[in-house]
């Protein structure tokens, strides 16, 4: 498994989450069960940091203060990408930070628009991240399974590799 550091490592992750709209968002509760729930994620280029908007009332605030360890997963079964990113959560109350993100439709979710006083960020500074991806054309995945069950040689499945966030 290749491991990736540094630009090209956020790189790699900013080319892989690219297009993904959604994903799913991990955090502890105070008794310790893990609770996932999906997020929108803002379509910027990554740059060590990806953000989410939420309301600062959500169950996710009080978790992400108690329990700053999250993990934030990615798939886009279409393209055959996968991807599971850990890191720490913070909450972020910039309001000039919520209107350099915002967008019209968000005012679905938060009425007041960017001034909406339960609107928050949430941030997840990420430290590491795995990813496995796939031929995407059926027929070549279907030859590189055949080629992997012959030679015992599962690298013929796709890609995977890790990626070190300092």
């Amino acid at each position: 498994m290749e491991t990736l550091h540094g630009t090209e490592g956020h790189k790699r992750l900013s080319d892989l989450v690219k297009g993904i709209k959604y994903a799913m968002l991990t955090t502890q509760s105070s008794t310790g069960e893990l609770r996932s729930r999906p997020m929108f994620t803002q379509d910027i280029e990554f740059d060590g940091e990806i953000w989410f908007f939420t309301s600062a009332s959500s169950g996710k605030v009080d978790e992400v203060a108690d329990a700053p360890q999250v993990n934030v997963a990615y798939s886009k079964p279409d393209a055959q990408t996968y991807l599971s990113a850990s890191g720490t959560a913070r909450v972020v109350r910039d309001r000039l930070k919520i209107a350099e993100l915002w967008k019209p439709e968000y005012k679905l979710y938060f009425h007041d628009g960017p001034d909406d006083p339960d609107l928050v960020l949430l941030c997840v500074a990420v430290t590491e991240a795995e990813y496995w991806t796939s031929e995407r054309n059926p027929v070549l995945r279907f030859v590189g399974m055949a080629k992997a069950l012959i030679t015992k040689d599962v690298s013929q499945l796709g890609e995977q590799g890790r990626i070190e966030i300092s």
